[in-house]
């Protein structure tokens, strides 16, 4: 595994959150590809992802919800950042959440179908998303992502 430039071991952190109809929270980035992303982000040395990932939720969306399950680890090595371990969590939905879209990062926010998801859009994205159904999580290495059309 390799050290970010202060020693720390790189991490990110990212939370799938399913609205009462089904339809998944992404956010769109104002930086890189402009593409659309669940919510998430690195964490900071010595924390732990499930922090990571709530914090990252707050950040981006202005949500503060605690992650209620481990739904997928993924190790790329190829990341543009240098090898890194993705954690993601699934955020449970209460009544009368509403998020807000953070700028300068986040540009837009909201709730889509799975058969409708936005473009541009990674299969590495729409994988964590679809794992994040599944009820026991997934353990796997990203070898390279591609763009959905």
């Amino acid at each position: 595994m390799v050290d970010d430039e202060d020693g720390h071991f790189v991490t990110g952190a990212a939370n799938v959150l399913f609205d009462p109809a089904g339809r998944v929270l992404l956010v769109k980035h104002s930086y890189g590809a402009l593409n659309w992303e669940i919510p998430g982000g690195g964490g900071m040395p010595g924390e732990d992802p499930r922090t990571t990932a709530r914090r990252e939720l707050l950040e981006e969306t202005q949500l503060d919800i605690e992650p209620e399950r481990l739904t997928g680890v993924y190790f790329e090595a190829q990341h543009r950042l240098g090898p890194i371990l993705h954690f993601v969590f699934r955020a449970p939905w209460r009544d009368g959440l509403v998020p807000v879209a953070v700028p300068p990062e986040i540009t837009e926010l909201g709730f889509w179908p799975l058969e409708a998801l936005p473009r541009p859009l990674s299969d590495f994205t729409e994988r964590r998303i679809r794992d994040a159904l599944r009820d026991e999580a997934t353990f796997a290495v990203i070898e390279k992502r591609a763009w959905l059309p």
